[in-house]
């Protein structure tokens, strides 16, 4: 069935309207530099989507927002359920920051272990809707195992390139899914030119977020579900990670279609962070200039774009939420992934608990007062990269079955 709702497209460059028969990926006008936004009825939709709607829904996982996604839902029972991760209401970490309250969106416990899910289930069925037997995408590693698992529950083939500096767990995630996988050499910038070209070629469905505009549809969906698990009382902040600009694109779009619906009143500030080992997005904003090329230098390899992608949905984002850029160190990342490890249980990869480490700062520096409200989300989980895992810890030495040493070594005298 397809989304009445789904009007068509407007050009985040240009600004012109296409409609859905006259636009698909990029724009007409502006070619790949024209990022297109999907347009909805709002007006329409409100006479659906509604807090019965939701009340009366039982099917707990993103495509229970089908109506506000630029999807046909025939090919839904051929996806693996996504979404509706948990929202975590913080006591330890909460108090440790001395803020007012805290939540915690865990999505790192979708399918293939990342937020990336949402947007590859969409592209998944886009491809299914187009007919496609293969669908293709550069990554610097969770796109990438995202795309490799909802393609294989779906029944169609997918071809993955990725850098060489790509995290084993995440490359190993690819192989066993059955992907066709192409190590590039090089970075992410030289990854995404061959992948675009070789896409071009043998024409396959493209999953590039960055180039298909279906796919931030599915990214917001993180959004709805913690206005939704909020009771449409979303926190003052809400804290995400950015590489791309794609995720923080789609986190804001979420909460405007909200507004737009009358569900909410306000949509959160966001606080989008990246790593000083490649903020691109961070120096232009400090600098009041053009986005310019950054280095990829840090261990967070889901936000180490240095050129992103889809930069004009990403600025719009954080300056129509009144929101804020900041960057963290590879320490503070590391520093954030062991605190919230041993205060929540939760293990983020360090991309995903990069959003800690930039909410620390951030209320460090003044930016978040210790009086509001924050949600930060974790993109990915820890098992992706553990590896770097190990650098937050301090791994013990073996121990001999020796009740003296063990006595020791709980007073803090043996390592």
């Amino acid at each position: 069935m397809k989304n009445r709702f789904f009007k068509g497209y407007r050009c985040t460059t240009c600004g012109h309207y296409f409609d859905k028969s006259e636009a698909d990926f990029t724009c007409p006008i502006c070619g790949e530099k024209g990022i297109l936004d999907v347009v909805y009825d709002y007006e329409a939709m409100k006479e659906v989507v509604n807090l019965d709607y939701f009340k009366n829904n039982h099917d707990y996982s993103m495509w229970r927002y089908a109506p506000l996604m630029s999807i046909e839902t025939d090919n839904i029972d051929k996806m693996l359920k996504i979404g509706w991760t948990p929202l975590v209401h913080s006591q330890n970490l909460k108090k440790y920051l001395g803020i007012k309250d805290l939540y915690i969106k865990d999505d790192g416990l979708n399918p293939s272990g990342s937020s990336k899910d949402r947007a590859s289930g969409v592209g998944v069925l886009k491809a299914l809707e187009a007919g496609a037997d293969t669908i293709a995408t550069s990554s610097t590693g969770n796109a990438a195992s995202s795309l490799a698992c909802q393609a294989a529950h779906a029944g169609l083939k997918a071809v993955i390139f990725v850098p060489e500096r790509a995290p084993i767990g995440k490359v190993t995630q690819i192989c066993l899914y059955g992907a066709k996988l192409v190590k590039v050499q090089g970075d992410y910038k030289a990854t995404f030119a061959f992948s675009k070209e070789a896409i071009k070629k043998y024409k396959w469905y493209n999953r590039n977020c960055a180039i298909n505009p279906h796919l931030v549809e599915g990214k917001k969906t993180v959004s709805l579900e913690i206005a939704e698990q909020l009771n449409f009382k979303p926190t003052d902040w809400v804290v995400v990670s950015v590489g791309d600009g794609c995720t923080v694109a789609g986190v804001y779009k979420g909460f405007h279609d909200l507004k737009e619906l009358g569900l909410i009143n306000e949509v959160p500030r966001i606080l989008a962070v990246q790593s000083t080992g490649c903020e691109p997005f961070v120096i232009a904003d400090r600098l009041h200039q053009e986005l310019k090329e950054a280095d990829e230098n840090t261990i967070a390899d889901s936000i180490a774009v240095g050129i992103p992608r889809n930069p004009i949905k990403a600025i719009n984002a954080v300056r129509d939420s009144h929101g804020v850029w900041i960057s963290v160190s590879d320490e503070k990342i590391l520093q954030a992934q062991a605190l919230l490890g041993k205060s929540e249980g939760i293990f983020g990869e360090p991309a995903g608990v990069a959003s800690l480490a930039g909410l620390i700062k951030a209320i460090d520096e003044g930016i978040i007062s210790k009086d509001e409200t924050v949600t930060f989300i974790v993109t990915g989980n820890g098992l992706k990269d553990p590896l770097n895992a190990q650098k937050a810890i301090t791994m013990p030495s073996v121990m001999k079955p020796d009740l003296e040493i063990l006595d020791r070594y709980l007073k803090g005298e043996w390592k």
